[in-house]
């Protein structure tokens, strides 16, 4: 009889140790890691990592990479690889990019190539491998290749904008974001300066980028286009305009060809400041928009029409710091994260995905942090 309840006992105490071990993991599951790209120009070192844990809350894991002005950051397809662009200029009139190994706490430098151009701003990857960088200095778009090992090639290919608009910041091209279309083929290349998007397609054999037709599309006079953001259902678009503080929709007529819809306000009507805004993101749902505001700091929130894609402005959230630049919305949607560049902040949101609401949950000091990486 002592041996069978000692049996049982033991089954029980095995039952509850396993589902303690299922609750640890199921609370590991909603953990999220996220690299932060900064500007080193004063304390920051580098690429930082963080946490986003699954109430919310963040934790600092540290600095994972010294490196120049790690602007805006990449990641492979396969969560090896990442890359940061250097935002500089050396004696060669050009920037940097570079490659690293993703480790545990650690990045591991595996290469350094020149982007194409002067202070790169901005970097994307293809399913292929083929990686594209915007230049803002000189409005180039550079097109290098990231291969299997994480070693970098190129600049293959160099995409020179030319132009200009009608504010005192568009005297010549700034290319400024540069876009994979769902085809990992298609091109958008988002210039401030020439206040233009630009249309190529990646020629896979030779490595070369080709314009489309047409190769341009304009913005309203001033507008100093700057991010985009595309709907899951791959036939609207939304660009943000930096200069104007504007949301611009875009809708693929029947040749697949992005036309102009209608152009809203990212601000309240009764702000009457200085403001520009810096970035844009839909939610996986494709149901809200969010964009942040330089000034107003603020994330302007838009609920997005299911039937034919027009947007309207339904409320504002407040940063709770200056100069809001990249945010990012966690890998489940669940929150939206806010890389305050001014006040050295990262600040977590917990997110409604049936009303687009955003509620305020934490913060975390970051150095100078820019852009936010999952």
């Amino acid at each position: 009889m002592r041996n069978i309840r000692f049996t049982k006992v033991l089954v029980v105490f095995s039952l509850s140790i396993g589902m303690t071990v299922l609750k640890v993991d199921a609370q590991k599951s909603s953990e999220f890691p996220f690299y932060v790209g900064t500007y080193t120009k004063t304390e920051s070192k580098g690429i930082y990592k963080y946490v986003l844990q699954g109430d919310g809350s963040l934790e600092k894991v540290g600095l994972v990479a010294t490196s120049d002005n790690p602007s805006f950051l990449a990641k492979s397809r396969n969560g090896k690889y990442l890359l940061a662009v250097n935002e500089i200029k050396n004696d060669q009139e050009v920037g940097h990019v570079e490659s690293f190994l993703i480790e545990d706490n650690f990045l591991k430098l595996l290469g350094k190539r020149p982007s194409g151009g002067a202070y790169p701003c901005f970097i994307t990857i293809s399913n292929a491998g083929h990686v594209l960088v915007a230049n803002y200095g000189d409005g180039t778009v550079g097109l290098l290749k990231l291969e299997r090992k994480g070693e970098l090639t190129g600049p293959l290919d160099i995409q020179r904008h030319v132009g200009s608009g009608a504010s005192s910041r568009q005297q010549g091209p700034h290319a400024h974001s540069v876009w994979f279309g769902a085809t990992q083929r298609d091109v958008i290349s988002v210039d401030l300066g020439t206040n233009e998007l630009w249309f190529s397609q990646i020629d896979p054999k030779n490595d070369k980028l080709i314009p489309a037709t047409p190769s341009k599309l304009a913005m309203s006079e001033g507008a100093g286009p700057r991010h985009m953001t595309f709907h899951p259902n791959g036939q609207w678009a939304y660009v943000l305009n930096e200069l104007n503080s504007t949301m611009t929709v875009l809708m693929k007529n029947e040749e697949g060809v992005y036309e102009k819809g209608a152009t809203l306000t990212t601000l309240p009507s009764n702000f009457e400041g200085k403001n520009s805004t810096a970035d844009i993101h839909i939610s996986s749902d494709g149901a809200f928009i969010y964009a942040s505001n330089r000034g107003h700091d603020s994330l302007a929130i838009y609920q997005v029409n299911a039937e034919d894609g027009s947007v309207r402005l339904i409320g504002h959230e407040s940063t709770r710091g200056e100069v809001p630049r990249n945010f990012s919305l966690s890998p489940d949607d669940r929150f939206v994260l806010v890389a305050n560049q001014k006040t050295n902040t990262i600040v977590s949101f917990r997110r409604d995905e049936n009303t687009g609401a955003l509620t305020h949950i934490d913060q975390i000091e970051a150095p100078t942090p820019v852009c936010i990486l999952f």
